[in-house]
Parts: C-alpha cells; sequence; structure tokens
C-alpha cells in the first residue's frame, strides 16, 4: 500500500485501491520489501482461488496491530510501534520507510482487529478487500504520545523530512458502512501496549 500518488505525492485519503505495482516493489526493493510482496502475492493467490472455486473470502487489511499480548515473546508488530522509546536500530528503519511511504503511522488495537474479523465473517454483505484503522497519526505525534505515556531520558530522535505535512487519512469507511465501529483509540492502544510490554519484562516499570 502507499499514500503517495503516481507522482510521489501524498494522497488526501489512501484506501484499499491505492496499492503499489508489485513490478515496482520488485525494481526498488524498499525496506520490508519481501514482506510486501509475500502478502501482496499471497493475498492475489487466494482471491484467485476463491473465485475459480465460488468461495466467499474477505481480506482484512491490518496496520500496525498493538494493545495487550499473551505471547511468550514480544510480537514484532509491537516492537516496531515502540521502536522510538527503545531504539531499536533494526525497526527504526522501517518505521521511518513506512512513514514516508504511507505519510504516517496506522495503528489498530489488537481486540479491534479481532473484533473486525469476526464482523466480516458475520456480515452477508462483506465482500473484497477492508482497511481496518482505528486511526494514523504523523511519526511525530507517535513519539509524542509514547514519551508521554512512557517518558525516559535521552529518547531517540526521529526528524522526517516530510513530517510537517498533513498526514493522508488512512479511510476504514469501507469497513465503518457496513456498520463497524471502533473500540480503541490511540491514547488506549498506546497504554495497554506499554502496560503489557511492563508486565511481559520488554519495558522496566516507569520510574
Amino acid at each position: 500500500m502507499t499514500g503517495q500518488d503516481s507522482s510521489g505525492k501524498l494522497r488526501p485519503v489512501v484506501d484499499e485501491t491505492c496499492n503499489i505495482p508489485t513490478e515496482h516493489v520488485w525494481k526498488t526493493k524498499p525496506s520490508g520489501w519481501v514482506y510486501s510482496i509475500a502478502k501482496v502475492s499471497t493475498e492475489e493467490a487466494a482471491f484467485r482461488f476463491a473465485n475459480e472455486n465460488g468461495i466467499d473470502l474477505v481480506s482484512v487489511i491490518s496496520p500496525t496491530v498493538a494493545g495487550p499480548f499473551s505471547t511468550s515473546t514480544v510480537p514484532s508488530s509491537i516492537r516496531f510501534l515502540l521502536s522510538p522509546i527503545t531504539g531499536d536500530a533494526g525497526l527504526l528503519p522501517i518505521l521511518a520507510s513506512v512513514n514516508s511511504r504511507m505519510g504516517s503511522i496506522a495503528v489498530v488495537h489488537v481486540e479491534d482487529i479481532c473484533s473486525a474479523h469476526i464482523f466480516l465473517m458475520e456480515n452477508d454483505k462483506a465482500k473484497g478487500r477492508y482497511f481496518c484503522c482505528a486511526r494514523n497519526i504523523s511519526i511525530s505525534e507517535l513519539i509524542a504520545r509514547l514519551t508521554e505515556e512512557y517518558p525516559i531520558p535521552n529518547a531517540p530522535s526521529l526528524i522526517m523530512q516530510d513530517d510537517n505535512l498533513q498526514p493522508p487519512t488512512i479511510s476504514s469507511k469501507k469497513l465503518m458502512d457496513l456498520g463497524y465501529s471502533f473500540k480503541h483509540g490511540v491514547q488506549g492502544i498506546i497504554q495497554d501496549t506499554i502496560q503489557s510490554c511492563i508486565e511481559h519484562g520488554f519495558l522496566p516499570c516507569k520510574q
């Protein structure tokens, strides 16, 4: 997916149709490109199989999923989201790449992404692809909210070249038009994520 149009300018609204041609991804190989190609190829194959065999199929496009977790290791999406305060050298460049491509960082609470899957499975009108994004925010706002909730000395700073621009709206209108509503906002997502990371020992207790 991309928040940019063919001229490289940020779109005002990003929806399910805003794809990057796979040929372009193969050619440019941006950060995280292997993951992106795998996701797109899998989705295309699944829809092709469904169409050939008369199967109803819905695809949920999830942004960065965060919130509480019960796994033995910290999910990569959470490590990605918290990289501005953990200073993860492997994930910070990917965060910057996503911000550059999409114009912002999109998030959703794990409870909402799960309930959206159930909602779409039970809805006879559901068809095709659906964004499930509670909200998207600029990387500067993300860092401000993270450090407000979890203050740390010498937090790594990220200066994004286009951060002064208005982020596009990553739209979940298609999903919400079916009647779905999100339970969790950005601050609640961040609070639940940090609290779960503290409980699992990924982050030390707040001073």
